[in-house]
């Protein structure tokens, strides 16, 4: 546990008993950092995050003052899923989330619609750079792949 700006911060592995919350923070932050996808699209895969796609990568979670504020999802060296609670984002918490996972890898790569800016500044601003495009066969949005290597 450390301390930062006063509040007690714990970042460790999920439980399933964190799902439930994991899946409102995925929820609330897919549809304000995604507006150009259908809302129904996230409602009608609420239920495969929580039993597919959450329990096969590994997670972590981010506590405040032990209140659960996002989480950072891998599947290997693949970042499949960063979230903050809109509540909470321009605290710093995903970079501190990011940072945590930077440290234990060598590389990652990562998939983000490219009308997401705000998250495209964010990863660019964290060391990411775009290696290539792609289309999401889900919702027909572009997407770049963004890379990351640890600095030697």
């Amino acid at each position: 546990m450390k301390e930062w700006w006063g509040r007690k911060m714990n970042i460790r592995l999920y439980t399933e008993n964190d799902l439930d919350r994991m899946i409102e923070i995925w929820f609330d932050g897919s549809k304000l950092a995604h507006n150009f996808i259908q809302e129904d699209y996230w409602k009608s895969n609420q239920t495969a995050m929580k039993e597919t796609y959450l329990p096969m990568s590994r997670s972590h979670v981010l506590e405040v003052d032990g209140i659960m504020v996002g989480f950072i999802s891998l599947i290997d060296d693949y970042l499949a899923a960063l979230f903050v609670s809109p509540h909470e984002q321009g605290k710093g918490y995903g970079k501190i989330l990011l940072d945590y996972v930077k440290d234990q890898k060598e590389s990652m790569s990562l998939q983000v619609y490219q009308e997401n800016e705000r998250a495209i500044r964010f990863y660019e601003k964290n060391g990411f750079i775009v290696s290539d495009e792609s289309i999401d066969e889900k919702t027909s949005a572009k997407e770049f792949v963004m890379t990351w290597r640890k600095p030697r």
